[in-house]
């Protein structure tokens, strides 16, 4: 079995508890995710089978997608609601204020990295040292917000709720605390829900249960979504079966004998056959005129 399968992770999982089922639930030890979900975190944790585990170095950036619910008024630890507290304030904030602000933190913004994070420093991740009290120095790292969008606010509670489009690397949790220290009262997220990653929806996804049914019925394969939408970001290239088989035994493809325009030096493409199966990604080399291979995912033998 090659391709994706995009798992809606439940709370309590880390992803690699969910790589794990799944890896029973396919009977393949072959299986690796797209990056890493918050165990407390819930939502789109694309899963990688067969050879589409060859994937998991090369997947282009892409935006991710989340809703956070926050809590105005305390701080914590973690900088969530499932840290310890570390203060309390009194909260003064309407919707208002809370719209008014969040356009400083759209576009490219520089955030300090949670202690409590996978955050690697001088050989250790930053939670080892967290929880042994230490805190240490931290650079702070430019990520970018291209959506930041209110959804709900009680002013009543001051709690409340954020849509998220951001760059790799973002961490909610110290954007919602940057929010809260720039509204003057601290802030926590109670809850995160990843909503898009590697242009994958909720929609896309299947819980745990639902993939355990479908490998009880053997039906697996239906949720099964093909390699090559991870590089949806790079053109599309197809080829003949003779032209696929030179491919995949390690020669590089004539560009005047493509059927693409406009190529770029070190162009990556993504290359399948005319029938539509994917063969893996070919990068443009201009000044030698040929494609030449970037990575190989499917291998096309005597031209079948």
């Amino acid at each position: 079995m090659d391709g994706v399968i995009v798992i809606n992770k439940p709370a309590e999982f880390t992803s690699f508890d969910v790589v794990a089922v799944m890896r029973g639930v396919a009977k393949t030890k072959k299986v690796g995710h797209t990056g890493t979900l918050d165990p407390m975190a819930t939502g789109v944790l694309p899963l990688l089978f067969g050879s589409a585990t060859k994937a998991q170095s090369l997947l282009p950036d892409s935006t991710k997608e989340y809703e956070a619910e926050f809590k105005l008024g305390l701080t914590t630890d973690t900088l969530d609601v499932w840290g310890t507290v570390q203060s309390e304030k009194p909260v003064n904030v309407t919707q208002q204020d809370i719209q008014n602000i969040l356009p400083e933190f759209t576009g490219d913004i520089l955030q300090l990295p949670p202690m409590y994070s996978a955050v690697q420093q001088d050989g250790k991740r930053l939670y080892e040292l967290a929880r042994q009290g230490i805190v240490v120095q931290r650079e702070k790292r430019q990520v970018n917000i291209s959506l930041l969008q209110l959804l709900e606010y009680n002013e009543n509670t001051h709690t409340g709720k954020l849509r998220i489009a951001c760059s790799k690397g973002t961490y909610i949790r110290t954007l919602i605390d940057d929010i809260g220290v720039r509204l003057n009262c601290g802030g926590i997220m109670t809850s995160l829900c990843r909503t898009k990653a590697c242009g994958y929806t909720l929609n896309d996804a299947v819980t745990l249960e639902q993939a355990k049914q479908l490998g009880n019925e053997g039906a697996l394969d239906s949720v099964l979504k093909d390699t090559s939408l991870l590089f949806n970001v790079y053109r599309q290239v197809k080829v003949s079966l003779p032209q696929a088989k030179r491919f995949c035994n390690g020669g590089q493809l004539d560009l005047s004998r493509l059927r693409i325009s406009n190529l770029q030096d070190a162009e990556v493409l993504r290359v399948c056959t005319y029938e539509g199966r994917f063969i893996g990604l070919g990068k443009v080399e201009q000044e030698k005129s040929w494609l030449a291979i970037y990575k190989l995912f499917n291998f096309i033998h005597d031209g079948k």
